[in-house]
This record gives structure tokens, C-alpha cells and sequence, in this order.
């Protein structure tokens, strides 16, 4: 491993491929529909972006989206913030996700850690999609009002979602293993009219049971006025309490008509949340829409394929994979560890589910490769055709190892964006080679750049990732942002009506990219954003704890570092009890992903004059910038406590393999 360079030949698509995937018809029907013609895909995607309203009417009349009222305008303005998209139009998400019902493959395949492999016909499918409809609409649930999920990966989880969907009602979700805090810090702020719950879970093959968990969101959130229940964790679990319904007692009843409600395209269709957490509103159009670009022309998705990606409730991919069903492909779930009993368990399930797209983080990529797992000699992977890494940067012997290891002839797509926009906008393609360490194409419809600090686009150099023309799937809005202030400031506070995602980008002149990393201080462990502002608020709840500050470093083996640094109070040592009081208290108020790697006590944390931890300059510190290029030092209250932490970055540098 390690003998290859960035950029090396890795595969390229057969001829078969390049004729019969779902982007060659696509480009196919433009020329005999439109008279459009491409030589090429850097050309479609040129014209994607400059004939911006064209494409995406071209993506809606395509795929057939169902307008019940058609639009006035498709984007009278593409001034960001603030554009909207088919001005007028109406639609339902969920109507579109039952158009491809078909009895010749199952809508869902589920597994768990412990459990054997089930599957979920489109009939079963729709059938509680409906009961659950029908209960929505008993407990009072309006367009517009909110449903909840504390739920794991399960086929309970999807039907709950597309039934909230069905009625107009907005939907969001958290995994079990999220704590108390973490859960109201989420779903407080929307006032969910219903929860779904489950009664526990199982993880790295513990149970855990969460039912004081939901009493305890019960009393933090009393907008909740029914909780439906379902005993997954132990199948004879009940849960007491007034506002509960068995779901067994929705389930087993007659199976109504399944009917939805026709919503405007920018109708709120979930709320997902990213930063401290920002609740971002996403509408039913803009995400069809997007998905169906995505999943079909980037992800050549079929009826009959069999989609996979290791998430959970509280990731976006999760949003992302029930998408699958809009193309007609069968949904493969997974709750439990990707690592449990070892790191071959997904590749067996790969083979058990006849998976053909395996989507991971490059997180689990990269451990697989370290613990020399070799899936291409253990499992029959015959109908596997691609695998989808996201989550941060895959790095070359990341590739490398995919290629030797895994399938020789597998199609690797290398893939990033983020909740923000629910999608992603530097994606695969079925029709281009895949090089080693880069992400293949710019996805059709998103004007991807890379931007120096004067707001200059540059071709082969490092710049920050924006996006200069509106995506539809971008949020409607911050949940209780009523101006847009927060908005704004999250994107477009560095340059004035350009989304800014806080990546570093580089793109080359054949159009293949390469993502560099965070360039701001957000957290992004295994796919999942995090704000530092929930950690501190856990950490500095502790009487042994004064301050604190959390970075994320991206490693050039693909890892990802995440060191807390606290100041003690008082006499306070540093010991093992400590370190293990200070993640365990992480670990059960917020979630597993907020541990730390390392908890560092250190004399003072760095701040600006104004007060603000200056987190992004400890990061460029361990990531091996030079102080004076990391940080204005005579910005900081105390310079001294910013040379700390120049000495601690240059000790663990050879040790965190970030030198140089």
C-alpha cells in the first residue's frame, strides 16, 4: 500500500457502462427532446450551471414530478440567500416515493447486529406508511405541525417519515444513541406534536435501554401530545405512560388509503441540524428534485439495485438513502456498530443482501484497510458495482485498497457535501474514470469553485469550497430564524451572495476534485457535523472543569483527530478518573461521536480580545501551520496560552503523523 500518487488511473468505465447508465439516457433524451448536445460531461455540466432554470425544468419534465399546480416561475432571482424555485408549483415527496410500487423486489432490506436479514415488500411498505398516516391524522396532526423520530435505522423509521410526509406534516429524527441534552437541544426547538420512540438499542452488541430517556423528553418537551411506541429493543417492552400508543396497535389495524397531501414546493419537508444545532428546513421540491438528479444520473440507481450506506437517524446519508425509493431501488438498512462482531460484518452483509451500491465513511474505508480486512477474498461481491465513501476526504491508499482488496473492477465514488443541502455537490459518475485521492465531477446543477481570500476562482490550487448559483435543496430557511439573520451569517458572511461551505477545495483542469479538509472550526466526525458549543456547555458543567476547547484535525492517512482541552479548577489533577468522568459525560448527555480522542489538560485556552476561543488557529496549529501563519498573535488575549499550545502541536505532531 502507499505505492500510488494522487491522481493514478484507477478505473475507467466500460463501454457497456458509459452507453447504458441512467446519465447517457438522460443526455440522450436532451438531444432528441431539447436538440441539446454534449461531447462531454465537463460540457453538460458548464451548461447545467449557466442555463441553471433550464436544467433543473429539464430534471423535473425527465423523471415526470407530479405538479398538481403547475409553477408561475421556475427562478425569478438566483440572488442568494433567498432564491425560490418553482414559484407556485404543488407537490407531495411522498406521492413520488410509491410511484415505482412493483411486486418483482422489495422496497426495503433490514439487518441489525443481532438480528437475521428481513425484507420489506413495497406492499408492506405502503401499508404502514398509511396506518401510520391515519394515526398522524387522529392525533390532530396538520400540514405543517411536527413529528419527531427517536428511532434507530429500521423500517419503522422510514414508514414514520413518509407518513408525516403524506400528511404535509414535518418530520425529524434523532438515533438512540443520542443523550437527553443532544435530543432536546434538536427537537425543542421545532415543538413535535408526536414522537416516535423506541424502548432501546444495541450497539457494538450492548443493549441499551433508552425508555427513561423518553420520559425524560417527554418532560423537556411538552408540545408532545402523543409518544408512539415500539418495543424494538426487547419485543415484550412496554412503556408507561398517558401520552402512549403501542405502534403494534396503529400496525394491526385495517389498512386505510394511502392519501397525500398536496403541499407548495418549498412546503417544510424535515428539519435537520448541523452546527450548535442549526435547525435546517428543507422543502418537499427542492429535495425531490434533488434526489432524483443524485440518485439516478450521479448514483445510476435502477428498480432492482439494491442501495446501501452505513448511517444512522441523526446523518444526513439517512435522509438521503430513503431517497433511493424515488428511483424504484430497494433500500438496504443496517442499525448496529459497522464494526461489531468485526469489521467484516458489513462486507458479509454486502453479500447476504445482494447489495450493488455500498455506501460507508471513509472513516470505516480507512479502518478496514489498517485492520487488513480483505472482503474480495472472503464474500461473493458479484453484484456489487459501486462504493460510495463520505463523511471526509478518502485518502489515496484509501483507493488503493478498494481497488486491491475489495473488487478490482468496482466503480468508487468518492463523494461530499453535507446536511446543509441534504445532497452532495462534488460527486460520482458513471461515465468518468476514477483517479486516486479525488472525488470525480462537480454534480450536475451546482456551480461548485474554489475561491482564493479575495473571492477569485482558481483552477489547481487550494481555495474554500462555495457555490455561486442556487442549489433548490438548499434550506428554505433556519428553523426560527424568521429574518434570516443566522442564515446569512452561516454561508454568506465572507462573500456577499456566494454560499461559503467551510471546505477547503481544489479543483483540476479535467474537472476531478479534491476536498481538503474543514477550513473553519465546525467538527465532522465520520460524516456527522458537530458544534463545539454543545460539547463546552456538557464539559464546563463539571466542577473539575474551568474551560475547555475541542478541535477537529483531518489526518493524512484519512483519520480524524479530536482532542478537548481543559483548564482545571482549582487544585484539580488530571487523572484517569477524570478523563473518563469527562467522556462519559459526553458520551450520555450528547452521543458516542462527541468522545474525545484525548482529553489534554492545559494552563489557559486561547482567546481573541473579545472573549472567542480562537479554535481555528489550535486547528491550523496541529495540522502543522507555523504559529505565525496560524494566528494573529497580538489578537489574542494571552499570547502565552497560544505558544502552549504551538509546544503541545509540535510534541504530538510525529506522534499524530501530522508534521510537515
Amino acid at each position: 500500500m502507499g505505492r500510488l500518487q494522487e491522481g493514478a488511473l484507477l478505473w475507467s468505465p466500460p463501454d457497456e457502462l458509459k452507453h447504458q447508465c441512467n446519465l447517457a439516457a438522460y443526455m440522450r433524451w436532451l438531444a432528441g427532446n431539447h436538440g441539446l448536445h454534449f461531447r462531454s460531461y465537463d460540457e453538460l455540466w458548464r451548461w447545467s450551471c449557466s442555463e441553471l432554470e433550464r436544467f433543473w425544468v429539464t430534471i423535473y419534465q425527465y423523471f415526470d414530478v407530479h405538479f398538481p399546480r403547475h409553477f408561475r416561475s421556475v427562478l425569478p432571482s438566483r440572488e442568494m440567500p433567498g432564491a425560490k424555485w418553482f414559484d407556485g408549483a404543488t407537490l407531495n415527496y411522498a406521492e413520488h416515493a410509491f410511484r415505482n410500487v412493483t411486486g418483482d423486489h422489495p422496497a426495503l432490506v433490514f439487518k441489525s447486529e443481532t438480528g437475521g436479514l428481513q425484507e420489506v415488500s413495497w406492499a408492506a411498505l405502503q401499508a404502514s406508511t398509511a396506518q401510520f398516516a391515519a394515526a398522524l391524522k387522529r392525533f390532530g396532526v396538520k400540514p405543517g405541525d411536527r413529528v419527531a423520530a427517536y428511532m434507530p435505522n429500521i423500517p419503522e423509521t422510514i414508514s414514520a417519515f413518509l407518513a408525516t410526509a403524506s400528511v404535509g406534516a414535518v418530520f425529524s429524527s434523532c438515533s438512540p444513541d443520542f443523550g437527553v441534552s443532544a435530543v432536546v437541544d434538536r427537537f425543542a426547538q421545532i415543538e413535535p406534536r408526536v414522537l416516535f420512540a423506541v424502548d432501546g438499542c444495541t450497539y457494538g452488541g450492548k443493549a441499551f435501554d433508552r425508555r427513561e430517556v423518553v420520559h425524560e423528553l417527554l418532560r423537556a418537551m411538552p408540545s408532545v401530545e402523543k409518544v408512539v411506541f415500539l418495543p424494538y429493543l426487547d419485543p415484550q417492552a412496554s412503556f408507561d405512560h398517558p401520552k402512549a400508543v403501542a405502534a403494534g396497535e396503529i400496525t394491526s389495524g385495517p389498512v386505510p388509503e394511502l392519501a397525500f397531501e398536496v403541499v407548495p414546493f418549498d412546503h417544510p419537508l424535515w428539519v435537520l441540524y448541523s452546527g450548535l444545532p442549526k435547525g435546517l428546513v428543507h422543502g418537499h421540491g427542492g429535495v425531490l428534485l434533488e434526489h432524483l438528479k443524485w440518485m439516478s444520473l450521479h448514483n445510476d440507481l435502477k428498480p432492482g439495485d439494491r442501495l446501501f450506506w452505513h448511517t444512522s437517524t441523526g446523518w444526513m446519508m439517512w435522509n438521503a438513502i430513503v431517497s433511493g425509493l424515488l428511483v424504484g431501488a430497494t433500500v438496504v438498512l443496517y442499525d448496529g456498530n459497522p464494526g461489531y462482531p468485526t469489521l467484516d460484518a458489513l462486507w458479509q452483509y454486502a453479500q447476504d443482501a445482494a447489495i450493488t451500491t455500498f455506501g460507508a465513511s471513509a472513516a470505516f474505508i480507512t479502518a478496514c484497510m489498517k485492520a487488513g480486512v480483505e472482503p474480495g477474498k472472503r464474500f461473493d461481491l458479484t453484484r456489487l458495482k459501486m462504493i460510495g465513501s463520505t463523511g471526509s476526504p478518502l485518502p489515496v491508499e484509501g483507493f488503493e485498497w478498494v481497488y486491491e482488496h475489495v473488487k478490482s473492477d468496482v466503480w468508487l465514488a468518492s463523494v461530499s457535501g453535507g446536511t446543509d443541502v441534504v445532497s452532495a455537490f462534488v460527486v460520482g459518475n458513471p461515465m468518468l474514470p476514477v483517479h486516486a485521492g479525488e472525488l470525480q465531477c462537480r454534480a450536475l446543477g451546482c456551480k461548485v469553485e474554489a475561491f482564493d481570500e479575495r473571492g477569485r476562482t482558481v483552477i489547481g490550487r487550494q481555495g474554500e469550497l462555495v457555490i455561486t448559483a442556487p442549489m433548490p435543496s438548499m434550506p428554505v430557511k433556519f428553523w426560527n430564524d424568521p429574518h434570516g439573520k443566522r442564515y446569512r451569517e452561516s454561508y454568506f458572511d465572507v462573500y456577499p451572495g456566494v454560499w461559503r461551505h467551510g471546505d477547503w477545495i481544489r479543483i483540476d483542469r479535467r474537472g476531478g476534485c479534491v476536498i481538503e479538509g474543514r477550513s473553519d472550526s465546525t467538527l465532522n466526525r465520520q460524516g456527522v457535523r458537530m458544534g463545539s458549543s454543545e460539547i463546552y456547555a456538557a464539559v464546563e458543567s463539571l466542577p473539575e472543569i474551568a474551560d475547555s476547547l475541542i478541535v477537529g484535525v483531518e489526518k493524512p492517512d484519512g483519520g480524524y483527530y479530536m482532542p478537548l482541552f481543559v483548564v482545571l479548577s482549582g487544585s484539580q489533577e488530571m487523572d484517569g478518573a477524570l478523563q473518563a468522568k469527562v467522556k462519559d459525560t459526553l458520551r450520555s448527555t450528547l452521543s458516542p461521536r462527541h468522545v474525545p480522542d484525548d482529553v489534554i489538560a492545559v494552563p489557559a485556552i486561547p482567546r481573541t480580545l473579545s472573549g472567542k476561543k480562537m479554535e481555528v488557529p489550535v486547528k491550523r496549529l496541529f495540522q502543522g501551520v507555523a504559529l505565525s501563519k496560524a494566528a494573529n498573535v497580538g489578537a489574542a488575549a494571552d499570547p502565552s496560552a497560544l505558544r502552549h499550545f504551538e509546544e503541545l502541536a509540535r510534541q504530538r505532531a510525529l506522534a499524530l503523523h501530522l508534521a510537515g
